[in-house]
């Protein structure tokens, strides 16, 4: 009998570890030093951080199925920058997610943004729960659209468009929470490097060189460099020239600048045995498409 209830475990368990969320997200909340908080504020933090890890975690995103080394790896920190009110909460949110390089232990950065306009509520005890196409506070739907952004961006990085299903969802959070007062989910806000407009423009029809060159740039370039090197490096050159019609149209354009800047230390590292045309070619065309970080290209040089 007992064999048969330590079989039964040994089973219950295997199906544990053999499934789990899309989602392996770490969670940070960061308070400013120029902020005070009392006892009760460290208290309702403290929960803020559990929750929004459970959240993230824990919620079912999509209708298929990870296993646990298959989890999407991200890291979401909150930073607190003023306090309104008991559980009310001023501040930004950094999101970066990779993906990893097959035969290797290297993991490429997908995503890496800072989202300035972030305020929101969380009350002692709240659980975090995300219901399709309903507001219910902003911070859910702040942490549900980076969801699906990130997972739209692993699967781009599989197969090419793949993330589309995943995109427009984030786009329909965006449509639903135009109805509120919050910042970050209108067209009309300047800088244009919010919610709306980073969703917006990776399904708008101009933007698909850049869903074009996620796929083949990881695909035959990442995932290859432990392959052929020489080949891989110059897929991911081809990949990224595919951007020029984007800057072409529109010029210093947040997703462009979101995928390069995250890519720089990949940059410097896949180039570093590079002769010096190679790491030339490659320094000239990240300054053409990026060029408000022309002189931190110019580093791969050295």
């Amino acid at each position: 009998m007992l064999k048969y209830y330590l079989s039964i475990l040994f089973l219950f368990g295997f199906v544990i570890k053999k499934y789990a969320q899309e989602l392996n997200c770490q969670v940070d909340v960061i308070v400013d030093n120029k902020v005070e908080i009392t006892s009760t504020e460290k208290e309702i933090l403290d929960q803020l951080k559990q929750m929004t890890f459970d959240f993230m975690n824990n919620t079912t995103w999509t209708k298929d199925k990870f296993s646990i080394e298959e989890r999407i790896n991200c890291i979401l920190r909150i930073q607190v920058k003023g306090i309104a009110g008991t559980g009310n909460y001023i501040g930004s949110i950094s999101i970066q997610s990779s993906r990893p390089a097959f035969n290797s232990n290297y993991n490429s950065v997908l995503f890496n943004f800072q989202d300035d306009d972030v305020q929101i509520a969380f009350s002692r005890n709240t659980v975090l729960q995300y219901a399709q196409n309903q507001f219910k506070d902003n911070l859910t739907s702040i942490l549900a659209f980076y969801a699906y952004f990130i997972i739209g961006m692993d699967y781009d990085s599989f197969s090419l468009k793949g993330g589309t299903p995943y995109f427009t969802e984030a786009q329909q959070i965006v449509s639903t929470a135009q109805s509120t007062n919050f910042a970050g989910w209108k067209s009309s806000e300047s800088g244009k490097k919010n919610r709306f407009w980073l969703v917006d423009n990776i399904l708008h029809q101009i933007y698909e060189p850049l869903r074009e060159c996620n796929y083949t740039y990881h695909r035959d370039g990442i995932d290859k460099l432990y392959e052929n090197k020489p080949s891989a490096k110059k897929a991911m050159f081809d990949a990224l020239d595919k951007l020029n019609p984007i800057i072409q149209l529109r010029p210093n354009n947040v997703n462009v600048q979101n995928f390069l800047y995250g890519k720089f230390l990949e940059f410097k590292g896949v180039l570093s045995d590079s002769e010096l045309k190679e790491k030339t070619d490659f320094v000239n065309l990240l300054k053409k498409l990026d060029s408000g970080n022309s002189s931190r290209y110019a580093e791969i040089m050295n």
